[in-house]
């Protein structure tokens, strides 16, 4: 592929995600130094910058742009922020947000999704992500508290787990909904006085499961 044919990928790239409401100069930033294209691998590699979910290892899903991006947007994050992701997968969300956050970490139920994400976080020296082999509906308590509290895989309600590691003025977003087929992006806000719920849009996400994967 030319140059020319690769800064018309990109542009293109860009352009659907303001189409679908990526607007946060920085967001969209993030999204244009990070290739997808290295998280997605054999027959759908080919598909890597057309705004849609494709399939990865372990039955799991890499979500599509557009998504990464609202959600990314959703949690408001500053240079400053200790970031948590509950759910690795293919390590292309937790690579936007190592470019707006100081610190994430990362946590996936499958051992061989968190080493293959490893692998591409070293190769493109995002040097400010720690991933961990883990079961993330109860976070990181060792970790925490956190600034912001980022979920890719639906829960029927809001973890408990995961708000009680969430700092006071911190914000979670999460896909919450007892079926693939009704879920609700929320976001949450943590203050003072207790706990501020916004739903942002119909999502589908793969469920939120307990426990380690059977994988290697």
């Amino acid at each position: 592929m030319t140059e020319d044919e690769i800064a018309q990928r990109k542009m293109q790239f860009l352009y659907a995600l303001r189409s679908k409401g990526v607007t946060e100069k920085a967001v969209l930033e993030a999204m244009e130094a990070i290739d997808r294209g290295p998280f997605i691998r054999g027959l759908f590699a080919a598909r890597a910058y057309e705004d849609m979910p494709l399939p990865i290892a372990c039955g799991q899903t890499i979500s599509q742009p557009s998504v990464v991006g609202l959600m990314t947007q959703a949690l408001h994050l500053s240079p400053r922020d200790k970031v948590l992701e509950v759910g690795t997968g293919s390590g292309y969300q937790a690579a936007i947000l190592s470019k707006l956050a100081r610190r994430v970490y990362t946590v996936d139920r499958h051992r061989r999704l968190v080493r293959e994400a490893r692998a591409i976080f070293e190769t493109m020296q995002l040097t400010n992500i720690t991933a961990i082999t883990g079961d993330g509906s109860f976070g990181l308590p060792d970790q925490a508290p956190f600034d912001r509290i980022l979920v890719t895989a639906a829960a029927e309600d809001p973890p408990g787990p995961l708000l009680a590691q969430l700092k006071v003025g911190g914000i979670m977003v999460v896909p919450v909904g007892q079926s693939d087929a009704v879920q609700s992006l929320i976001r949450v806000r943590k203050t003072e006085t207790g706990l501020e719920y916004d739903e942002l849009r119909p999502v589908r996400f793969v469920p939120l499961l307990e426990g380690l994967g059977k994988d290697t």
